[in-house]
């Protein structure tokens, strides 16, 4: 079975004490890890959530954002510099918690937009950043994987077919590909055939429905999700990512402005859906 993850951005972006009892109860339901937001707390504070994690025997992933005075795709190249000190700084967090993944868009910031489509030089840049970084992530042992999103919150990479495009640039073994089956059900035609193009460079995986709910309350089709994972034989983490508005300041960044699905919820009925079509497609 593949391991199973929640990422805590449905209770906070923060990293403090008030996580520990929360992830002490993920830990009872079965969950194999946690994934984390990295944004700015303190320092300090991500030791010690990576303790507590350890101590209690799960793992941790985490997710990041870049925003636009720190722009992978800017066209100054001193913007294009500041993405790299702040991944690097993201990185040393990350390895803080013990990370094994860093997912996110940050192949370009995050809701930036140029009114118009990407350009090549764009690709380029993000293609150059993300390589170096792939080294520096590599030395920690953590695997870089960019996330493709919908058209409202980038326009670099809105499919995997871009994602694809821009990874074929990268080029680098540590740089693999996320799929949010909550992007693709805006962006893809077909679950499926999305996860088919992407399956060489799949890294890791976030389990979403339409409306960032509790996952199999919607109408994203995560049979056919299951049986393609299945059938392109992907092995890694299955996590769930929902919002809701319980950290109001992360709420308003991300456009969540009611909640979908109390987080609980989410967490064990999302644990019960996973644990069924993973059982019932042989993951």
């Amino acid at each position: 079975m593949n391991k199973i993850g929640f990422n805590v951005l449905a209770w906070s972006a923060e990293m403090s004490e008030s996580l520990l009892p929360i992830l002490d109860r993920l830990k009872e339901i079965g969950y194999d890890g946690a994934e984390f937001f990295i944004g700015g707390s303190p320092e300090e504070s991500f030791k010690m959530v990576g303790k507590h994690c350890a101590d209690i025997g799960l793992e941790v992933t985490t997710v990041t954002v870049l925003s636009p005075e720190e722009n992978p795709i800017s066209p100054d190249g001193a913007v294009r510099e500041k993405s790299k000190e702040r991944l690097r700084w993201v990185l040393d967090r990350a390895a803080d918690l013990n990370s094994q993944v860093l997912c996110g868009p940050f192949h370009s910031a995050f809701a930036t937009f140029a009114s118009r489509a990407p350009m090549e030089d764009e690709y380029n840049w993000s293609a150059e950043v993300l390589h170096e970084m792939g080294d520096y992530a590599q030395k920690l042992g953590i695997l870089l994987t960019p996330e493709a999103l919908n058209r409202f919150e980038c326009y670099l990479a809105n499919t995997m077919e871009q994602l694809d495009y821009l990874l074929t640039k990268v080029n680098h073994p540590n740089v693999q590909a996320m799929f949010d089956t909550h992007h693709a059900n805006m962006e893809e035609k077909k679950l499926g055939s999305a996860i088919e193009l992407i399956a060489p460079k799949l890294g890791h995986f976030h389990i979403s429905e339409n409306d960032r709910g509790t996952p199999g309350s919607g109408h994203v089709d995560f049979d056919e999700t299951f049986a393609t994972l299945k059938k392109v034989g992907y092995s890694g983490w299955l996590t769930i990512e929902g919002f809701t508005r319980n950290d109001p300041a992360f709420a308003n960044s991300i456009g969540v402005w009611r909640n979908f699905s109390e987080p609980w919820d989410m967490a064990e009925n999302g644990y019960k859906l996973i644990r069924e079509k993973g059982e019932k497609y042989g993951l």
